[in-house]
């Protein structure tokens, strides 16, 4: 089945009023890409280039999708990480910490009861080794099981893990991984190279460089740990956000089971409903099988097992400021275009 590209035109273009400068999206199946489109500027220079299929964003958290749980699905085929076993069973380094007695299934549907606070300069200071001692030694905020609390921490953890496990830095080992067996040539951990560097949407101004950041990690946390961690840091272009999506649908793929698990409700009725990283969408019914994930800075993606069907919308929102209120309107309208 086919998108007829019109209706996504006017509904994007539309719908940027309030949320940015320009938008790239694309819509495909378990046969590949079936339409995609892209509008307005990169950035607020009114004679600057203008968004396109290549360009790339700072994915923000769709980073935990694209790198870090592809990775954990991966050491679990093998058999080196186990969902349900208590952290410290066999990763020696959280043992005897609250975060030893959490499984990776907690972690991975944020119910593990970590404390929410990410601001880990303030916290830990500036050193990233003691960042990650600050992170794996932290009480909990709450008991395991009792509430599903989105936090960074939990992904920061998990790509701590997978680095422990294979003895693999995560930058390296997504791309060993997942990238390059798919063709996802222009995905990368930050700092981008100069080139790719040219065609990034920028996000926010930075007081301490005096510029946009384009190229470089929004998010603070994954800037303070060298621009790669399990919670952000990725850059991608719609284009190979559709290649992982199409794989994750092919009945033939690696994935398919891991893509199964995880796109199951696993929250036992707590609200929102999440499955292992994924996000029951916004605005749907968990029975309805549409999972989604979205990114601080502006990106977002779907993926519906039932219908066959994946979808990609890649803004750069906070380059024109935080009001989310416009940018949920358009992900909603779109998602309900693309899956009805």
């Amino acid at each position: 089945m086919t998108i007829d590209s019109e209706p996504l035109v006017s509904l994007v273009r539309d719908g940027l009023r309030g949320v940015g400068t320009g938008a790239v999206w694309a819509v495909g199946g378990a046969d590949g890409l079936h339409d995609e489109g892209a509008h307005g500027p990169l950035g607020r220079e009114e004679r600057g280039p203008a968004m396109a299929p290549d360009t790339l964003f700072d994915l923000a958290s769709l980073t935990k999708i694209v790198a870090l749980w592809p990775c954990v699905g991966a050491l679990r085929a093998a058999g080196l990480l186990p969902l349900d076993d208590p952290l410290g069973d066999y990763w020696p380094e959280t043992a005897g910490h609250p975060v030893g007695a959490l499984s990776a299934r907690r972690l991975l549907t944020h119910t593990a009861g970590l404390p929410l606070r990410t601001n880990f300069a303030r916290l830990y200071g500036t050193d990233p080794a003691a960042v990650r001692s600050g992170v794996l030694t932290a009480p909990l905020h709450r008991p395991p099981g009792e509430a599903v609390e989105y936090t960074d921490r939990a992904a920061i953890i998990l790509g701590y893990l997978v680095e422990s496990l294979t003895g693999t830095p995560l930058a390296r080992l997504a791309a060993d991984r997942v990238w390059d067996p798919l063709g996802m040539t222009d995905t990368a951990f930050g700092p981008l190279d100069p080139e790719r560097r040219a065609r990034t949407a920028p996000t926010e101004f930075d007081e301490a460089t005096g510029g946009y950041l384009r190229g470089v990690v929004h998010d603070p946390s994954a800037r303070l740990l060298g621009g790669a961690c399990g919670s952000a840091g990725a850059f991608s272009t719609a284009r190979d956000l559709g290649l992982l999506l199409t794989a994750l649908l092919d009945p033939g793929s690696e994935w398919r089971s891991w893509v199964a698990e995880s796109l199951r409700e696993q929250t036992g009725g707590l609200l929102p409903a999440r499955g292992l990283s994924w996000l029951c969408a916004p605005g749907t019914d968990p029975a309805d099988g549409t999972f989604a994930h979205y990114g601080f800075t502006g990106t977002a993606m779907w993926l519906s097992r039932r219908r066959g069907r994946w979808a990609v919308l890649l803004t750069n929102k906070v380059h024109l400021n935080r009001d989310l209120q416009p940018l949920t309107d358009l992900r909603n309208a779109f998602r309900r275009e693309v899956f009805g």
